[in-house]
């Protein structure tokens, strides 16, 4: 039976004001409006190259909610699951400029956001059972307790249902209250999905192991069908171990990047390429390829979607 998304995806949507000249946030005249968030990041990547995908959410019923929502809809994603709230605030962020291929300081608004007050109750297992696949970050997670334990009851719920489940640990030591408690968390809930993709420093950190290998042969030993650690400009190393991903692993060098503009958002792009090629039935080394190509491009703009590129762009790749 078809189901009616290809991939759903449970996040907060933020709207990015950019600055629109290097030095100290204070110093800008002007920012530029954008949409921000992992989870939204990639349901843009993937709805961009054609998959029909759906979002749950909530946003505020203000001016930057409206912005959010329009945005999200002319992408093409299904936002049927995005509630108003209107007694809590859309989340926002203030995001610097930079000229030298450095992270860019970022300065977050989202304490008491609508998003961070979604919990079990905004579970909805029709909606996500319509689903092939499920993509979860570590962000959401962090928000708060109950968006924490709505998204434990969406992974297991898909699991449950025969679905496939990706997971970003997309680590945010600020929005957790110990080193400790995002690793044990963060370890629990990558142990609830098929394909896991953490960046080489995020596994040391959660896993204690030092290369790329052993990384992956971690959540391998845990239950991951499949494993692809982001090396930045190394490319990536993929694992995979079976049972619905073919057995194979290696690694895919990098693209090459002229210039590198913005780093935020490259993993979610990366994340796009895997999912997507996954998604279509494509082996795993084609996958981790993929990934690295739509990670390179990210690199190369401002803004954490202005990358992301449409399927004829794909395609013209040869990817």
């Amino acid at each position: 039976m078809d189901k009616a998304f290809d991939a759903v995806l449970l996040g907060e949507a933020m709207m990015m004001l950019m600055a629109d000249r290097p030095g100290p946030l204070e110093l800008a005249d002007a920012f530029l409006k954008r949409t921000a968030g992992a989870e939204t990041n990639v349901a843009i990547g993937l709805a961009r190259l054609g998959l029909r995908v759906g979002w749950s959410s909530r946003l505020g019923e203000d001016s930057m909610g409206r912005y959010l929502l329009a945005a999200m809809q002319r992408e093409g994603i299904d936002c049927s699951r995005v509630a108003r709230d209107p007694s809590r605030p859309t989340g926002f962020l203030f995001k610097g400029r930079v000229d030298d291929g450095s992270d860019p300081p970022v300065e977050y608004h989202r304490k008491g956001s609508a998003a961070s007050a979604m919990g079990p109750q905004d579970l909805d297992p029709g909606w996500l059972a319509s689903a092939r696949h499920l993509h979860a970050t570590g962000v959401f997670a962090a928000l708060s307790p109950s968006t924490l334990a709505l998204q434990e009851q969406c992974m297991k719920a898909m699991r449950d249902a025969g679905r496939t489940v990706s997971f970003d640990p997309n680590l945010r030591p600020s929005l957790w209250p110990s080193e400790e408690r995002m690793r044990s968390t963060i370890d629990g809930l990558a142990r609830l999905a098929h394909w896991v993709l953490p960046g080489l420093e995020e596994g040391r950190f959660l896993t204690g192991r030092e290369r790329p290998e052993d990384v992956a042969d971690y959540y391998l030993e845990r239950g991951a069908r499949a494993v692809v650690v982001k090396l930045g400009s190394k490319g990536a190393y993929f694992h995979g171990a079976g049972q619905g991903t073919a057995s194979c692993a290696g690694h895919v060098p990098a693209f090459p990047v002229p210039a590198v503009v913005d780093t935020v958002g490259a993993g979610d792009g990366f994340a796009v390429g895997v999912i997507s090629a996954l998604l279509e039935g494509r082996d795993l080394q084609a996958a981790a390829r993929r990934g690295a190509w739509i990670g390179a491009r990210a690199v190369q703009v401002r803004g954490d979607t202005e990358g992301l590129p449409s399927r004829a762009e794909l395609d013209s790749a040869g990817l």
